[in-house]
């Protein structure tokens, strides 16, 4: 190759690369510290308020008293987005998960105010702290800007997969078929939501 060939293949590598960074520039997902964020607060406020959950080791009792809590939490992040997000979408959503997770919680605490042990299962009671310790973990792992909106389905998803986790080991372990039927709920509901969360940050994220 002649040399003035070699300068001008060098000169158009050079601007390519310079377009791409460009490019690049404006594709990048801004970072907020989660110390910082008011989404990642209310999660590890919940996830606080979990571990200090009085144990019974009847996998029906503590389901309810943990899937209880879970909800608020998620109730209270709703309560966030409604407040301070912009996107009619997101808003509309976290309208739908307070009015059906206020319902739930009102048919947990209708079991739990009757409810006496009759069972002892250690191993549910493992599993579900290692599985509110794989959800603290994961959504630590989370990239999270302070968009409110964003922020909300990014941390959802966790939130809903947290919880089909549990309903799916109640449903293996748990007794009551009360609350069988409600985990079954949970699980096809919440799936749904995930894919919608999914679908809207894939279109957004970078708005």
């Amino acid at each position: 190759m002649k040399p003035t060939y070699k300068i001008l293949g060098l000169a158009a590598l050079i601007a390519f690369s310079t377009a791409c960074s460009d490019d690049d520039d404006n594709n990048q997902i801004s970072i907020q510290a989660h110390d910082e964020n008011q989404m990642m607060t209310l999660m590890h406020e919940m996830m606080d308020e979990m571990h200090t959950m009085k144990v019974t080791q009847d996998p029906d009792i503590d389901y309810a008293s943990m899937m209880r809590m879970h909800h608020m939490g998620a109730i209270d992040m709703a309560e966030l987005e409604l407040k301070s997000g912009t996107s009619s979408e997101m808003k509309a959503k976290a309208q739908a998960i307070i009015d059906a997770q206020q319902k739930e919680i009102a048919e947990f605490d209708s079991f739990l105010a009757n409810a006496k042990p009759t069972t002892m299962n250690m191993d549910f009671h493992m599993k579900m702290m290692d599985g509110m310790d794989r959800m603290g973990k994961q959504s630590d792992l989370q990239i999270i800007n302070g968009n409110i909106d964003q922020d909300f389905a990014t941390l959802m998803i966790e939130h809903h997969k947290s919880a089909t986790e549990m309903a799916q080991m109640h449903l293996v372990m748990g007794k009551d078929a009360g609350l069988k039927e409600m985990s079954s709920m949970i699980i096809e509901e919440q799936n749904k939501e995930i894919a919608d969360f999914q679908t809207w940050l894939l279109a957004n994220r970078n708005k």
